[in-house]
């Protein structure tokens, strides 16, 4: 195993650092995390990861491997980012998200309190190709919404609570009920995110 399995920036709060650049193999690569970083309690981030500056979680977060975060991220508490996503900058993951592998997350995307995305369209059923959703930049996405596997967010959509999204969601659209609709973005949405 390599000797190290975390390189950090400057100014780093890392309340538990033997759980960050957690070694969960052999031939694990260091994870990089860019300056300012605050990590509390509990969180636990694997090898193989590369996040950018002002990176922050709750307590209680999971972070797996060959995940990529961009710069300005929170990671609520007890979210789960379930390794080999892309995650872009200036994004919000509130509490009890949870992100499956072979996800991409835009930049200035909101995801609400347990947001659910899922990537396997036949669970336990038969052999599938894992494909999580694609949230576009400025998309915002409410509690306790659930992403069907491969559906596309568009650009500045807004995801309802409680909303399941079946099908993709077009850019500048407002998705709401079981299954989601999809109804033009009103006036008082139409504004774009902006968490940077």
């Amino acid at each position: 195993m390599a000797e190290t399995y975390l390189d950090l920036g400057a100014d780093p709060t890392i309340e538990q650092p033997e759980l960050v650049g957690y070694p969960y193999s052999e031939d694990a690569e260091p994870t990089v995390i860019g300056d300012r970083a605050h990590v509390r309690r509990g969180t636990i981030v694997y090898a193989d990861c590369a996040i950018g500056d002002d990176f922050t979680t709750g307590h209680d977060a999971l972070v797996r491997e060959n995940t990529i975060v961009g710069d300005d991220v929170l990671v609520g508490t007890k979210t789960v980012i379930d390794g080999t996503t892309e995650i872009g900058s200036h994004v919000s993951l509130q509490t009890g998200v949870y992100v499956p592998t072979h996800t991409t997350i835009g930049d200035n995307v909101f995801v609400g309190p347990r947001a659910v995305f899922t990537n396997d369209p036949f669970p336990v059923r038969r052999d599938a190709d894992l494909v999580g959703p694609t949230v576009e930049d400025g998309a915002s996405i409410g509690a306790n919404a659930t992403l069907l596997p491969g559906v596309n967010v568009g650009e500045n959509a807004f995801v309802a609570a409680g909303a399941v999204i079946t099908r993709d969601v077009p850019p500048d659209t407002l998705a709401v009920g079981v299954p989601a609709v999809h109804r033009p973005l009103p006036e008082t949405l139409s504004e774009r995110n902006t968490l940077a």
